[in-house]
């Protein structure tokens, strides 16, 4: 079945996931303060705590998390913010010039991912990818339109066209 995810879809809330690099900030410690990227295994290295898992994790949740690991303990009201600096790469592959790993933008459409993979091969079917969703067992085809959103951690494969 063709899928298409137009842009005025509701955004589903965004999990953070290894590569992901986050900025925090703890306010008046600026020595806690800083950008940490998400590990492999969905732990980041704070300093006081130690690892923190922040993989699955909202933003306001990993705030909470921080919030709550600080205080008592070593900050009398710690006020943490966090925000995504560099979101983990998109993949894309097939029938494209320069198949690999590219850093994600937001709003990104399939568009802007062909365009920085240098674009369709003279084989390329233009009329429909094969997307993998980060998290999701398996691929699915999906309608090619000018709307059509790419997520970070995504694989896109161009197909072929048949002739």
């Amino acid at each position: 079945p063709m899928v298409a995810r137009p842009v005025e879809q509701a955004v589903p809330v965004y999990r953070l996931a290894p590569d992901d690099k986050v900025k925090i900030d703890v306010y008046g410690e600026a020595e806690l303060s800083g950008q940490y990227l998400v590990g492999s295994d969905g732990r980041i290295s704070f300093p006081l705590i130690g690892m923190v898992q922040a993989g699955g994790l909202t933003l306001a949740q990993l705030q909470d998390r921080l919030t709550q690991q600080l205080g008592g303990r070593y900050l009398k009201h710690p006020k943490v913010s966090a925000d995504i600096v560099e979101y983990r790469p998109f993949f894309i592959l097939g029938e494209i010039n320069r198949a690999g790993q590219y850093p994600y933008r937001v709003g990104m459409t399939i568009d802007a991912a062909v365009a920085t993979a240098g674009g369709f091969t003279y084989r390329a079917n233009k009329r429909s990818v094969a997307i993998k969703h980060f998290g999701e067992p398996g691929e699915h085809k999906v309608k090619l339109t000018a709307d059509l959103l790419v997520s970070p951690g995504d694989t896109v494969r161009v197909l072929e066209r048949f002739f």
